[in-house]
């Protein structure tokens, strides 16, 4: 093992040791990246992989996207549309048994559509949904499963944050990217509806009907609230991601006017003020910095990394191992589901994912290479779902349990753990079927 080998294993190695105890995540990639590179392959070509990567990073015509996606989501957010959205839900739902469950999770899917910030959404469902099922006498742990499982949709369901950042890193058009994750969001989405409503039905005491008292009268009240709260906001998200998947306009075209339309929302409904604006334009600022200065940080990280011979060892190591490529397929997915516990998304998309993908692309798992991309995209981004619900660190447990504290964190554990079980079997599900992925965007060639 040569010197610069060493090096690039020690660059793993004090990357997890750093991130661990806490040190900021870009921070810590661009210190690591700047001294070990500069060590093992001077600084003269250290320096000029980092320029040429930043400068590369920043001309990325498909990261502007990003705050404007986060912006859309934010001004919905401070808006009070999830609240309209839920409201609405509620009220058409109400005579049915689990009806709250299908609130909430009807909203999820949708608000997913309309922002992929994970922790709004959980947070927002929270506060909305958690006293109303507190009140109506609804299963503990079935409605906390249920808040943070569809909250987690936003990571997976257009336009998604996340996949509009696994694009470029994977090198597949971000249309193509969502249409592949379309088709399993919303079958995501329904088996976590037939679950809980099937839950409330064998067992009418988990998940009641809303009191009579509780419930719109007529006909025409339940119309007037599905066009007043839902009809608006699906159309704006229906034009924003129909002209990404048709190709008529690109995902930042796309994404500029989902967040107009977003802000010509709230002022129809009379929720525009300077200080929804302002929270709104603050949030995006905050978020889209962490998210394009990780990009930057991994990308000079990852050209390092890959000079110093990192990538050709882990490569060789996987590749080596004498299972059949499938199995090498699902260890990778085993190491990315452990490395969701500790990082956040932005690390393991920038950070691993380039590392991984060239293993991938060696597999013989009898697909063409964008075919290959695409399902593997998916993949990481259901199993990035799951490690969002699966204890000790588990976020979205901490989200709810912030906005719900009546809630116990071992019953929000416990609620979050069926839901993770239902992911991982449709996980296995995408595995051994890649066409539940890959069928939207042959549709859409």
């Amino acid at each position: 093992m040569s010197f610069n080998d060493i090096l690039s294993i020690a660059m793993l190695g004090g990357m997890l040791a750093f991130i661990f105890i806490g040190f900021p995540i870009a921070f810590t990639l661009l210190f690591i990246a700047l001294v070990l590179g500069s060590i093992g392959i001077g600084v003269n070509i250290t320096f000029s992989l980092a320029y040429l990567q930043i400068f590369g990073t920043m001309k990325d015509d498909i990261l502007p996207a990003v705050p404007l996606f986060i912006f859309m989501g934010y001004m919905t957010e401070q808006a009070g549309l999830m609240n309209r959205l839920f409201g609405s839900m509620r009220q058409i739902m109400a005579p049915l048994n689990g009806s709250l469950f299908l609130a909430v999770l009807l909203t999820a899917t949708i608000f997913a559509m309309a922002t992929g910030i994970v922790g709004a959404a959980v947070t927002v469902l929270g506060i909305m949904a958690g006293p109303m099922m507190i009140k109506a006498g609804y299963d503990e742990k079935l409605s906390a499963g249920a808040i943070a499982a569809g909250g987690t949709l936003g990571i997976l369901i257009p336009p998604s944050v996340m996949l509009v950042v696994m694009g470029p890193t994977l090198g597949v058009p971000v249309n193509q990217l969502y249409g592949a994750a379309m088709a399993p969001g919303f079958m995501l989405a329904v088996c976590y509806a037939t679950y809980c409503v099937a839950r409330s039905y064998v067992t009418p005491r988990v998940g009641p009907p809303l009191p009579i008292e509780e419930q719109v009268g007529s006909a025409i009240e339940i119309v007037h609230e599905f066009v007043v709260g839902v009809l608006p906001l699906c159309l704006l998200i229906v034009a924003t991601l129909g002209s990404i998947l048709s190709g008529l306009a690109t995902p930042t075209e796309a994404a500029s006017c989902g967040a107009v339309g977003a802000t010509i929302l709230a002022l129809a409904y009379r929720k525009l003020s300077l200080g929804t604006l302002k929270n709104a334009a603050m949030a995006t600022v905050v978020t889209s910095s962490m998210v394009l200065l990780l990009a930057v940080a991994s990308n000079v990280f990852g050209a390092v990394f890959t000079q110093l011979g990192g990538a050709a060892i882990i490569t060789d190591v996987v590749t080596s191992i004498p299972v059949s490529d499938m199995w090498k397929l699902v260890i990778i997915m085993a190491i990315i589901f452990a490395l969701g516990w500790p990082f956040e998304w932005p690390a393991i998309v920038l950070v691993f994912l380039p590392i991984f993908t060239p293993i991938v692309l060696q597999l013989d798992l009898g697909l063409t290479k964008p075919e290959l991309l695409l399902w593997f995209g998916v993949l990481v981004a259901v199993n990035l779902q799951t490690a969002y619900l699966s204890p000790p660190v588990a976020m979205s447990a901490y989200f709810l349990k912030n906005v719900v504290p009546q809630w116990s964190l071992k019953s929000i554990y416990r609620g979050m753990g069926q839901f993770m079980v239902i992911q991982i079997v449709f996980l296995i599900a995408l595995l051994m079927w890649p066409s539940l992925v890959l069928w939207v965007p042959s549709v859409l060639k």
